[in-house]
């Protein structure tokens, strides 16, 4: 009987493991952005648009410039079209930009020069600060042929229009919904750069 009992034990953890990797093995195959190669040498077999396009996604830039993804259902057919979900600090309340190649409302009439300027800079188009949250410091470092390939991407997408919201001034109230960032505590005040 205990034998029995045992090899039944036995038989019931050996299907049920065999079923676990049965489903695992079935399921779809994980996604990468379109076309991007997978492996050791894959961004030396990606052209630049599908080499920008994983930059896109590695560097963030759908989280908060696709409509929707900062709600887990981003919107795929308005890829980086802006948002209208703002950013409370003590900057005012801002709003990630329409960065598709539209040419009245997103970055259509932008040169290379002019994004590379931003994005490693900080100013916009105009002359303009880029305001908080954007981490453009973070892509002050990116590497050329990564900033030609992040270029050569947001040229591709199709142009959307759609007119994010202006910035909101410190102290004005908002129109719609905002992720509030509270002042930072003494560890975190900027302070100015050392002379």
């Amino acid at each position: 009987m205990f034998q029995s009992s045992a090899r039944r034990s036995r038989n019931a953890i050996a299907l049920f493991a065999v079923a676990v990797l049965a489903v695992s093995c079935s399921g779809k195959k994980a996604e990468t952005p379109s076309g991007a190669a997978t492996g050791a040498n894959a961004t030396s077999s990606m052209t630049p648009v599908q080499r920008g396009e994983v930059v896109a996604y590695a560097s963030g830039c759908h989280d908060c410039h696709t409509p929707g993804a900062l709600y887990g259902a981003p919107n795929f057919e308005r890829l980086l079209s802006g948002s209208e979900l703002g950013w409370q600090g003590p900057w005012g309340v801002t709003y990630a930009r329409n960065l598709t190649p539209d040419p009245e409302t997103g970055i259509g009439t932008w040169t290379d020069d002019e994004i590379i300027r931003a994005l490693r800079s900080g100013v916009r188009k105009d002359g303009s600060p880029i305001m908080p949250p954007m981490p453009w410091q973070n892509f002050a470092r990116m590497s050329p042929e990564d900033m030609t390939a992040l270029i050569a991407y947001l040229r591709s997408i199709p142009p959307v229009k759609h007119v994010a919201p202006d910035r909101v001034a410190p102290g004005a109230k908002p129109k719609g919904p905002v992720l509030s960032f509270p002042p930072p505590p003494a560890w975190d005040a900027p302070t100015a750069p050392a002379s």
